[in-house]
């Protein structure tokens, strides 16, 4: 990252009646920083001030993102500007805390940052600036009023909004077992040779069995709403032969009946949009390309069986921290993610 000094005299217009939010993004050219750029560019209380990126400065975005081709004549660019209100860091995990440390924010520009730099409440604070967890499910009102966001990892969302109904009632009182496997986008836009297409395509694999980084910040988030939670979350993550999306199948025993199981998730989700509980069979194509989030809530003798899933690249990263910026300037949460599913 370069070291550039932001001006701390604030030149920026603020959001009237919650509209006219002007944002900037670090980090354009990859994967979260494309989906960000689509979001946005169609978002209708937005505008975008400045994309940057180091090794694209000068080019046109639709040059390296081609499907924005027709859509917007943006280009990326090598400086910073302060007239923004929002500030989104799509760049790599170290990479975030790396670019804040070189560089002066004014703390009238919120940060939404997707790495997972900020996630942890023992990392939350960097040069006074502190960091809410941004799941929108757990953490709304919190960031409602938040300077800035750590945006949750993907697998971490898709496992919290799987179990979150049961922690809230103090229910997560066994070990819990989890699968759950992601597309290739996951991986970032970096090639390496697990992404490789001739090695991922009609491929599977395991990887970080049991020790999966994002585990630390689903105990956090359990532990919030269950504070003696202390069971083993057994995590075996699978990568995948498709492009995006994650699926999630999670079981731990539990006394309840299917029905109170049911009730108890849509109760919990009535008031989040993105977030749908059914008892019927879900799959992944009905919600890639989406901001939501879909749980399937069943009971196999004493065990609770959820199912959870949701685009890694939209609710998992740029889609969510497009929500929780609708949350922090007083937009419909839905702004801008009213989003079409694949389908077929």
């Amino acid at each position: 990252m370069s070291n550039q000094t932001i001006d701390n005299k604030d030149t920026s217009t603020p959001p009237s009646g919650g509209r006219g939010v002007k944002a900037g993004i670090v980090g354009g050219a990859g994967y979260t920083g494309g989906e960000m750029l689509r979001i946005l560019i169609n978002h209708p209380n937005v505008e975008i001030v400045f994309v940057h990126s180091n090794s694209n400065a000068g080019n046109h975005v639709y040059e390296v993102h081609t499907d924005l081709f027709g859509d917007t004549d943006l280009q990326f660019a090598s400086e910073l500007s302060n007239s923004i209100d929002v500030l989104f860091l799509c760049v790599g995990h170290g990479d975030a805390k790396k670019f804040l440390e070189a560089n002066n924010i004014p703390d009238h520009i919120k940060i939404i940052d997707l790495s997972q730099d900020f996630r942890l409440s023992q990392t939350s604070t960097i040069k006074g600036k502190r960091f809410v967890y941004g799941l929108p499910e757990l953490n709304r009102e919190a960031i409602k009023t938040a300077g800035n966001i750590a945006n949750p990892g993907c697998f971490a969302t898709c496992l919290q909004l799987g179990l979150l109904p049961l922690a809230g009632k103090g229910l997560l009182n066994n070990e819990v077992h989890v699968t759950a496997t992601t597309g290739s986008t996951g991986a970032g836009q970096s090639p390496s040779a697990t992404t490789h297409f001739t090695w991922r395509n009609d491929n599977l694999s395991v990887y970080k069995a049991f020790n999966h980084q994002h585990l630390n910040e689903i105990g956090q988030s359990l532990k919030q709403l269950q504070a003696g939670f202390d069971k083993e979350i057994n995590f075996v993550p699978y990568r995948g032969g498709f492009t995006r999306g994650i699926i999630a199948s999670i079981y731990t025993e539990s006394d309840l009946t299917e029905a109170e199981a049911l009730k108890l998730y849509q109760e919990y989700y009535a008031g989040h949009p993105f977030t749908h509980v059914t008892s019927k069979d879900i799959d992944l194509k009905q919600i890639v390309n989406t901001n939501k989030c879909f749980v399937q809530v069943k009971k196999h003798g004493n065990k609770i069986f959820i199912i959870s899933i949701m685009d890694n690249l939209l609710k998992g990263a740029s889609g969510q921290a497009v929500q929780n910026m609708n949350l922090m300037f007083g937009l419909d949460e839905r702004a801008g993610l009213r989003l079409k599913a694949t389908g077929f």
